[in-house]
């Protein structure tokens, strides 16, 4: 196995001449990994080229690739790609040349990949991490608030640090994302490259660590355009996957189920008199066996059931975790209803109970019948 340590850089001069020969040291401790090292420079007026080839000729698994300044999801994206396709990268860290990740923390990174991850994270704000202590108040709370809002808007509390850029990725990761990534520039291609990773499934970690702030050059703030671009992009990625995404398409085939059931639970109560309690259950074992059909078909078309004898036992499943749900929860309300305050208020109650049993409904739907597996 094969790790590539990625560090962009632009006007870096007197931090890459200091960190490699750190990072160079801990390299020593990894046994069961070829570690080398990769300088994405975006052609630094400095000299900082200059020094990575002076420092080639002592390590030989020090490699430098200079592109053009177009920020720095430019040069991560250029940097993966010829780690993987020159040097045959399994894994590839993404590193700052200034010391505000701990290089000592590498290892850690690795025992998190070997343990099946596929996208490990630095991460500053869960126990063990932490941001410098010398950052300005308004600092620390664009960096704690920012996150927290991130974490908030996309419904994943689980990852701690959207924003941050200390990680280890598996070429597998970058291979299957590389073409979306393309859309993102600056800071807002570590959320959205870590949002599609956990959208597709990909296993992630985290690894605590004290971020430490840089002592030699500029500190290169995120302005005001790029946070508004990441809210934008968070927003609207959020949007999208509950439009599109299988909650979307779990409200329109509910939606489908819903009708039918209300229908049958109408004709059932008015034209032939029969209990709603009963009424409503009959109609539920018609819009059961719709829901089923169509969310395998569109809802969860990548974790279809295929095969006579797994649909067979899936539709039971189904029909078991969904009879729960009905009898329980909706007919439950629509019975307890009625005790309370009148059946003529049926169909109220059936509205308030379908309200209940969608929540329900989609948890289990996603977790148990169609669980989601690892993208590969």
């Amino acid at each position: 196995m094969k790790a590539v340590v990625i560090i962009p850089t632009y006007n870096e001069k007197g931090n890459i001449e200091r960190i490699i020969p750190v990072v160079e040291e801990v390299f020593k401790e990894i046994k069961n990994y070829d570690m080398e090292i990769l300088v994405a420079d975006d052609a630094s007026p400095d000299g900082t080229g200059e020094v990575v080839k002076a420092l080639m000729k002592k390590y030989d698994n020090l490699h430098l690739l200079v592109g053009p300044k177009k920020g720095l999801g430019a040069a991560y994206l250029r940097g993966m790609a010829y780690a993987i396709s020159e040097l045959n990268a399994d894994v590839m860290f993404e590193m700052d040349a200034d010391f505000f990740h701990d290089p000592k923390k590498i290892p850690d990174f690795l025992q998190k990949i070997d343990e099946g991850n596929d996208f490990v994270i630095g991460t500053r704000y869960s126990a063990g991490g932490s941001i410098p202590s010398n950052w300005g108040i308004h600092r620390k709370i664009m960096s704690v608030w920012g996150n927290l809002l991130i974490r908030t808007i996309l419904m994943r509390f689980g990852i701690h640090d959207w924003t941050g850029g200390y990680r280890a990725i598996k070429k597998e990761v970058f291979l299957k994302e590389k073409e979306k990534l393309v859309a993102f520039s600056g800071y807002t291609f570590q959320v959205g490259f870590l949002f599609n990773a956990v959208r597709d499934g990909f296993k992630v970690a985290e690894v605590p660590f004290n971020a430490k702030d840089r002592t030699m050059g500029k500190s290169k703030i995120p302005g005001i355009e790029t946070i508004i671009k990441t809210l934008y992009f968070v927003i609207t990625a959020r949007i999208k996957e509950l439009i599109l995404g299988p909650f979307g398409k779990f409200l329109v085939v509910g939606g489908i189920g819903f009708i039918l059931q209300a229908v049958i639970l109408r004709v059932m109560v008015e034209a032939f008199k029969i209990d709603p309690s009963i009424s409503n259950l009959t109609g539920a074992v018609v819009a059961i066996f719709s829901n089923f059909n169509l969310n395998n078909l569109w809802t969860f078309k990548t974790e279809k059931v295929n095969g006579a004898l797994q649909y067979l036992w899936k539709l039971l499943n189904f029909y078991a975790t969904s009879a729960i749900g009905v009898i329980f929860i909706q007919t439950g309300i629509i019975f307890l209803g009625g005790i309370l305050f009148g059946k003529q208020y049926y169909f109220l109650y059936f509205i308030f109970g379908t309200g209940v049993l969608l929540i329900y409904n989609f948890t289990v739907y996603r977790f148990i019948i169609w669980r989601k597996k690892p993208s590969k």
